[in-house]
């Protein structure tokens, strides 16, 4: 199965179709129409506050006339022109937010089911679904036995991996509090993490209650692609440990600009190997929709000791009083109590794609991906800032010869020329090590090659304007001098 586009039309009464607005659906035919056009944001129509000013200030006290078409209007002239249209084949920013008619109907049946599976009691074929999906996913990603319920340990569906980092990180902080002492400690408790390591994980480390001054951030360098050294990590473990504080947890891997984005697998790792947890986010690439994050662990009575509610007899029902370790309450595996049934789209997935499957939709990116940066690599003008891993390239102009330091303020310019085109792609940025650079995720369920190629065709027109520019600037400069 392919997507293609709903087209939603406003008619101005002439005839004329505008302000089109596109919806992903998914198609019978192998390859996607050629009607994905998704408009990205006008600055000059989407500004703050623009929505806000459109709607009432209060709800309507008794249902409207036609309601629910009204409504839809609504949707058509005032929200989806507001929207980045992260479905578009050409949105090419920040991460895939991937999408399948399949795992739309699975959150329709899920929406329509509206169970609440936070015990086994409370949904046993929920619960038991999530089990068997989780295990599933690791197997095909090759995790270690020893995160799967069939060798003792065990996975859970959550909203994003921001969540299972913390649960994560609360689990390791307590079981080391149970060792050194108690909560007295919990200042004395370190966390590591490289410099290009998503913020999300000193926003989790805070909530846990780590002390900002003690999240260690490992310097990296482009020489060694940015990856995280063992050896740095040692000193700054063994400076710690010398100085009276405790060693508690390492995020191994998390997607920030240069690094792998977060469609694939992290881990999150205490320094002990015994006590070690990883996550991927399902619906960044492997077409689960938002949300789905899926995290595995070694030791699931860990997150039970941590979050665990077990003085709530009434939510633990006969059968976890009859088979004890057997069944599995997901309450306890996370911070809220309250869940989603997120197991079954991606268990349809699963079933519907198959492992395969979901390999060549993987497959196919990477090789647009790499086939970009051939194409950066290609132009003398350009260079690629970071070794691409996956579907990730960053890339930048080169200045002219001797403006060096206008380098990064001339790639600023050049993301705000792409990002403005009528038919071109939507890029994103980042900074790293002083290096403005541009980001090219490929990752779209739509995105075909000749969206790849399209996207760099603009990129060099507008690179080619602004040298032009700047050479014109000077050359009126040496002039007037």
């Amino acid at each position: 199965m392919a997507l293609a586009f709903i087209i939603i039309t406003k008619n101005n009464g002439a005839g004329a179709a505008q302000n089109d607005v596109v919806l992903p659906v998914e198609t019978g035919t192998a390859q996607p129409q050629n009607n994905a056009n998704a408009r990205f944001l006008d600055p000059d129509d989407v500004h703050p506050g623009f929505l806000r000013r459109q709607l009432p200030a209060d709800a309507p006290s008794r249902p409207e006339l036609d309601a629910f078409g009204a409504a839809l209007r609504d949707v058509r002239d005032l929200i989806l022109p507001g929207l980045t249209h992260w479905q578009s084949p050409r949105h090419l920013a920040h991460f895939p937010a991937s999408s399948s008619t399949v795992a739309a109907l699975g959150e329709a049946l899920t929406a329509g089911i509206n169970v609440v599976p936070f015990t086994w009691t409370a949904s046993p074929a929920a619960t038991e679904l999530e089990m068997v999906v989780v295990d599933w996913l690791g197997k095909a990603l090759h995790l270690p036995e020893t995160l799967l319920f069939c060798s003792g340990g065990g996975g859970t569906l959550l909203g994003t991996t921001c969540e299972a980092i913390l649960c994560a990180l609360v689990a390791a902080r307590d079981s080391k509090l149970a060792d050194i002492g108690g909560s007295r400690r919990i200042g004395d408790l370190v966390v590591y993490c490289s410099d290009q390591t998503h913020f999300a994980f000193r926003k989790a480390a805070h909530i846990a209650g780590i002390h900002r001054d003690n999240c260690r951030e490992i310097a990296t360098s482009r020489d060694d692609m940015f990856a995280l050294s063992p050896a740095a990590l040692r000193a700054a473990m063994r400076a710690d440990a010398d100085a009276g504080l405790v060693p508690l947890f390492l995020c191994a891997r998390r997607w920030a600009p240069p690094r792998p984005p977060p469609w694939t697998p992290s881990a999150s790792s205490a320094p002990s190997r015994q006590r070690t947890a990883r996550g991927v986010n399902a619906h960044k690439w492997l077409l689960a929709n938002t949300d789905c994050c899926a995290l595995w662990v070694r030791a699931p009575a860990l997150l039970v000791a941590a979050l665990g509610t077990e003085q709530e007899y009434i939510l633990r029902g006969a059968a976890a009083e009859e088979h004890g370790g057997d069944v599995v309450a997901y309450k306890d595996w996370s911070v809220t109590l309250t869940r989603r049934f997120r197991a079954l789209k991606l268990w349809l997935v699963l079933r519907c794609y198959g492992i395969e499957g979901l390999r060549g939709h993987v497959r196919a990116h990477v090789r647009m991906a790499a086939s970009f940066e051939s194409m950066v690599e290609a132009d003398a003008r350009f260079e690629v800032t970071a070794t691409r891993r996956f579907a990730l390239v960053c890339f930048r102009l080169l200045p002219p010869e001797g403006k060096l330091e206008a380098a990064n303020e001339l790639n600023r310019r050049l993301l705000e020329e792409v990002n403005a085109a009528g038919s071109g792609p939507y890029m994103s940025s980042a900074m790293v090590g002083g290096v403005y650079m541009l980001r090219c995720a490929v990752g779209s369920t739509l995105t075909e090659e000749r969206h790849v190629s399209e996207a760099w065709n603009v990129v060099q027109d507008r690179a080619a304007s602004l040298l032009r520019k700047m050479e014109n600037t000077s050359s009126t400069a040496a002039c007037t001098a």
